[in-house]
């Protein structure tokens, strides 16, 4: 098998793709979580700039999710297929509500009307609180697995997609991303909404320690499968434990005003969340935890080692525009919200 810096193709996939969605969870989270704080706010300017504040960078965030979601089929089509197939409705809703986040966005300042603005208001606030929710909910079914056949079939009902550990961990990541979203604010704006952002995200901080503590405990305990490459492996202990101490450094810097490095921490501990979620999961990325032997790993699931490694290259080239991009955009719109008439 063919290596890269010590690693097999497969594994080096598996990495380029954690991430491609780790860059969207830290990017879009903060967009989904200004989102979920839309409707706190009463007044049309402050509406306007919460809404601002993320119009320059929310699309060009989508493109890790979309980047991440090819990556995904080039490299293991057969997880790709089994995945989609078994959370079929839950990403149809992800899709409706990405669309209604995005018109929402766009078509909320074309009329002066308030019943109008008042409708895209809650639209675009229920998106995005759906759609973090959503993403929990499928991140929670990968973890708890599948009930899958030897053909990577799997077989999943709506009640079933809705187990209590992927609403549980839905509901943390919206608390994760409202977080998220709330320190974002914080830097982008000033006066009066600025105090009541800072108001606000103490709550959401406070729910997210709640529901991180009680996820890790339920997996703990009902999800044995979890914690076993830890268990093997006690250096990985570093890695929660890095978790732990980057979401407990958060509140220390919220109290000190040091909301830069707050949302530097809270990215991290975004960053970390997903890095548990790989570490346990490999080399398993859909587990089926009936029959072992049927599960999907980076090997029986992955594309051919050629293509494996013709997509690296084309990786090794594309990821660091992305990145330069994604740089030039934010160091452009740095700093607080200004209203204007090219404004939404």
């Amino acid at each position: 098998m063919e290596t890269f810096l010590g690693l097999d193709y497969p594994t080096l996939w598996f990495i380029v793709i954690g991430g491609l969605f780790s860059g969207y969870a830290v990017l879009d989270g903060f967009d989904l979580g200004a989102g979920f704080w839309h409707l706190f706010f009463k007044k049309e300017e402050s509406r306007r700039v919460a809404l601002n504040a993320v119009g320059p960078v929310w699309d060009g965030n989508e493109v890790w999710l979309v980047i991440g979601g090819g990556a995904l089929f080039a490299g293991f089509p057969k997880v790709y297929a089994s995945l989609f197939s078994a959370m079929y409705l839950p990403f149809m809703l992800f899709l409706i509500f990405l669309i209604f986040r995005a018109i929402s966005i766009e078509f909320r300042s074309k009329e002066e009307m308030k019943w109008w603005r008042q409708f895209w208001d809650v639209s675009y606030s229920v998106a995005s609180s759906m759609l973090a929710f959503l993403l929990g909910v499928v991140v929670g079914n990968v973890l708890n697995g599948f009930n899958m056949d030897a053909n990577g079939q799997v077989y999943i009902s709506l009640p079933g997609a809705l187990n209590p550990f992927s609403v549980l961990v839905g509901f943390t990541t919206l608390a994760l991303f409202a977080m998220h979203g709330g320190i974002f604010l914080s830097m982008k704006t000033e006066g009066r909404l600025f105090s009541k952002i800072t108001r606000l995200i103490k709550g959401a901080m406070i729910a997210f320690i709640v529901l991180f503590a009680i996820s890790t405990l339920y997996a703990l305990l009902y999800l044995p499968h979890m914690s076993d490459r830890i268990s093997q492996s006690p250096v990985l202990f570093l890695i929660p434990l890095a978790a732990f101490l980057s979401i407990a450094n958060i509140p220390r810097l919220l109290s000190k005003r040091k909301f830069q490095w707050a949302f530097i921490f809270s990215s991290i501990t975004t960053c970390l969340s997903m890095v548990i979620v790989a570490v346990e999961l490999y080399p398993t990325i859909l587990y089926a935890p009936a029959n072992p032997d049927n599960s999907l790993t980076v090997y029986n699931a992955a594309s051919s080692e050629k293509s494996l490694g013709i997509m690296l290259l084309m990786a090794a080239i594309g990821f660091p525009l992305v990145l330069f991009y994604t740089i030039f955009v934010y160091r452009t719109f740095w700093g607080k919200v200004k209203l204007d008439e090219t404004s939404y």
